[in-house]
């Protein structure tokens, strides 16, 4: 039985076994998370449409839904931060920033060891109107 145990004789097989199931596991791991890194450029090309939106219209807190209808992607949250002159108005040349943030489950089988994780997409301007 020893001497059966200690045999070398079919051990590539086993090899061969072993390195087809790592190689599908990382494709599997890949192909699941390739998504994350769509949506994230998504957010990113939102954020940088909004942000041309409010830099030609000189405010914040703008009207995106058709922004977001043609990018194909909707945002869990849209933030903005810059100093307003006069409620949502920005001054000519005063930076605007806006932040969409959306959230992604990853995870390889389903719901099983699947967790969400957020991500940000940011954008900086600068208001192109001068409001008297």
């Amino acid at each position: 039985m020893i001497r059966k145990l200690r045999e070398k004789k079919g051990e590539g097989y086993i090899d061969i076994a072993v390195f087809v199931i790592v190689a599908v596991m990382v494709i599997a791991f890949v192909v699941k998370l390739f998504p994350v890194f769509i949506v994230k450029d998504q957010l990113n090309n939102l954020a940088d449409q909004i942000l041309r939106e409010a830099e030609i219209q000189g405010m914040i807190y703008i009207d995106y839904s058709q922004i977001k209808n043609s990018s194909g992607i909707t945002p869990d949250e849209v933030t903005w931060d810059a100093s307003s002159y006069s409620s949502n108005k920005v001054q000519l040349n005063d930076p605007i920033t806006v932040t969409c943030t959306a959230k992604v489950d990853i995870g390889l089988f389903g719901d099983f060891a699947s967790f969400p994780i957020n991500l940000k997409g940011k954008a900086t301007g600068r208001s192109e109107v001068f409001w008297k």
